[in-house]
């Protein structure tokens, strides 16, 4: 598998970077996890937006899934579309709540249909298959539903935290992974909020307790010290840890 950074700007997008969005692919297979702000333009750097199999959202705030209206209409009146159905697989909601986005008035939002470009899959229906790669998911601790997600291909892990905040849940999903894709939004401190985000150390902390055997860090936003949270990280993680770029490439 390898993992392709499309954004990894936390909380919307930032000056060098899109918000949160990324490519995984193994043999020819092609999977969107999430789609966040200015993740589209970047996206058809990457890959022809009709060859992927499948879209996978972590949550429906808008920096992870508001791109996803514009992947919506280059498959539907591109020259070259319409393109296949694809699963996309994400929370309960995800049918209905990206309707709405994409309709073009609140009259028109019950009539919205996206089944000629997706078929819905929601994360509680249980584990999938996405070609070659088996994908499973659990929740975890934000303030909407939203899941961690891991991705095995050939006996190789890769495990996405999404947003959330320190939970069991994301350090079982974890467990043993090659590769940890954890978010990693603000300094710690004792007057964070439970439940939204994670600091640099808890990041770290999670990375350790789950015995990951790489950190890859994400999701900091434009205003954060991207620096200062990856030292933080390294308080708690004992094995390999960067952040991510925009663009980078990544072997899982």
């Amino acid at each position: 598998m390898e993992l392709t950074v499309l954004g990894c700007s936390g909380s919307g997008a930032g000056p060098h970077s899109a918000a949160s969005s990324y490519l995984v692919t193994a043999d020819d297979t092609s999977v969107v996890l999430d789609l966040g702000n200015g993740a589209f333009g970047v996206l058809q750097r990457h890959v022809d937006p009709f060859e992927i199999d499948a879209v996978v959202l972590s949550h429906l705030h808008p920096d992870h899934c508001a791109d996803i209206s514009g992947l919506i209409v280059h498959r539907r009146y591109h020259p070259d579309g319409p393109g296949k159905i694809v699963p996309l697989h994400g929370p309960t909601e995800s049918e209905v709540r990206l309707a709405v986005a994409y309709a073009p008035s609140s009259d028109e939002r019950v009539a919205t249909d996206l089944s000629d470009v997706f078929i819905h899959r929601p994360f509680a229906l249980g584990p999938a298959a996405i070609g070659p790669i088996a994908l499973t998911s659990a929740p975890v601790d934000h303030p909407c539903e939203a899941y961690g997600t891991r991705f095995e291909h050939e006996g190789r892990t890769l495990v996405y935290s999404g947003d959330t905040g320190p939970c069991r849940e994301l350090v079982e999903l974890a467990r043993d992974a090659d590769v940890l894709l954890c978010e990693s939004t603000w300094s710690d401190g004792p007057e964070r909020p439970r439940g939204v985000h994670l600091s640099g150390k808890q990041a770290g902390r999670t990375a350790r307790q789950a015995g990951v055997k790489r950190l890859l860090l994400t999701h900091v936003p434009a205003w954060a010290d991207g620096q200062a949270l990856l030292a933080e990280a390294k308080e708690e993680y004992p094995g390999p840890v960067e952040l991510v770029v925009p663009d980078g490439c990544y072997e899982i």
